[in-house]
């Protein structure tokens, strides 16, 4: 099993892919974890049209995949770090099922990709740019391993 975090488009600022390197790092001490650059549209169109060209670059992408998805979205649900921590053992533990979890272009993801995974989880009633929830998503995805093997990083 491993985890997969689904990105449109590289980072652009050194600061945010080096805190993005270093959770990687860590969270590989307990997973499998690989990040998945698929490329952003590069035209001048209106954004309906843009999200539905990055929604047919990652549809193609995960078609062929046996893997349960979830949406990084804020019209998702929110949980607490613990719950988020229950979820990802859950899935460790008894699906065993790759677990992907995808973040969508500046503008976010089009109809056709909420009707295709339902799964939508929220870090937060804020919105926070397509770039920085990516680190974001893997401090609290090592902090749910750390909670999970109860070592001294989550503070209750």
């Amino acid at each position: 099993m491993k985890i997969e975090l689904i990105v449109i488009g590289k980072t652009n600022f050194s600061f945010i892919e080096e805190g993005i390197m270093e959770y990687k790092s860590r969270i590989n001490h307990f997973i499998n974890f690989e990040i998945i650059v698929l490329p952003d549209v590069k035209q001048k169109l209106p954004i309906a049209k843009l999200k539905e060209k990055e929604s047919e670059v990652l549809l193609n992408y995960i078609q062929s995949k046996d893997m349960e998805l979830y949406l990084l979205d804020d019209k998702g649900k929110e949980y607490t770090s613990i719950d988020f921590s229950l979820i990802i053992q859950d899935k460790v533990n008894i699906v065993r099922k790759d677990l992907t979890f995808i973040v969508g272009g500046a503008y976010g993801f089009s109809q056709v990709v909420y009707k295709t995974i339902p799964n939508k989880i929220s870090f937060s009633r804020f919105t926070f740019s397509h770039q920085l929830i990516r680190l974001i998503f893997v401090e609290q995805l090592y902090r749910a391993f750390t909670i999970i093997k109860n070592l001294p990083y989550h503070h209750e």
